[in-house]
């Protein structure tokens, strides 16, 4: 098994609901057994879930992330725009073109920031996992739905092997040299920044954080105690709250892993 397929299977037995799910599966082995410790694996998984499907919960993990790099008031202008993949779903029927996932703001920042004359470049960097079944790399993919957003063709350099953010920075990196370009706009999610930004400067990139996609404003924050309605349901569980907060939980490890590899 590579490191690629281990890094994505490993945090899955750590995430909440694989976790619950461990913990549930021992739960029913204590209980054929008959076994008077049945309940605190139950007990421990109903907490596991209840904790991180809880918006307060969520939400401080997700700023905690988010709000590192927040955007300056005014995007200072750059040799190139770096968009990092993660944010499109490939053609496969009944798709009839590449589609926008819930990263997909990637792609509008980085359009409009070509279009507000930031920088006369976009680098699409993503390639696609084989053993996924996909044949076309998602920097293709990001390519065709800039130029729909009407960036020209030839200004939209693709990066298409890159696999993992550490690949992103260093394939960039190549393609700066041969350019003969530094400073980047960096455009990725804002949970994923932190992460990014590091291991870009690390590669000595001047990279510029741009973050996009944020998942926790001002707004919601305000939300959890804008009445005693709001106040009341913020404590009940939330699929959304579950996904956001396995979100953070994944780029918390994603850290530890890169530092463990000595990429950051």
């Amino acid at each position: 098994m590579n490191f690629l397929f281990l890094s994505k299977l490993i945090p899955l037995f750590i995430y909440p609901l694989g976790l619950s799910c461990i913990l549930l599966i021992v739960a029913l082995v204590l209980c054929l057994k008959r076994s008077r410790w049945t309940f605190a694996p139950v007990s421990l998984a109903l907490i596991i879930l209840l904790t991180t499907s809880n918006v307060r919960v969520s939400n401080y993990l997700v700023k905690t992330l988010e709000w590192q790099h927040l955007p300056p008031t005014e995007i200072p202008n750059a040799d190139a725009i770096v968009v990092l993949g993660g944010a499109t779903r490939n053609v496969s029927p009944p798709r009839i073109m590449p589609d926008l996932n819930e990263n997909g703001d990637r792609l509008l920042y980085a359009a409009k920031l070509y279009q507000d004359g930031k920088a006369p470049l976009i680098i699409a960097a993503g390639g696609r996992i084989d053993w996924y079944g996909s044949e076309v790399p998602e920097a293709t993919d990001m390519a065709a739905i800039l130029q729909t957003m009407g960036v020209p063709s030839e200004v939209i350099i693709e990066e298409p092997n890159s696999l993992n953010t550490y690949q992103n920075a260093v394939n960039v990196k190549e393609i700066l040299l041969r350019k003969k370009l530094n400073r980047v706009l960096l455009v990725t999610s804002a949970m994923h920044m932190p992460r990014s930004l590091l291991i870009f400067q690390l590669q000595g990139i001047d990279a510029i954080a741009a973050p996009t996609d944020f998942l926790v404003s001002q707004q919601e924050l305000q939300q959890q105690d804008n009445s005693l309605e709001s106040t009341i349901l913020s404590f009940l569980p939330e699929t959304n709250s579950l996904d956001n907060t396995t979100k953070a939980i994944k780029e918390y490890i994603g850290t530890f892993v890169y530092r463990f590899r000595g990429w950051l």
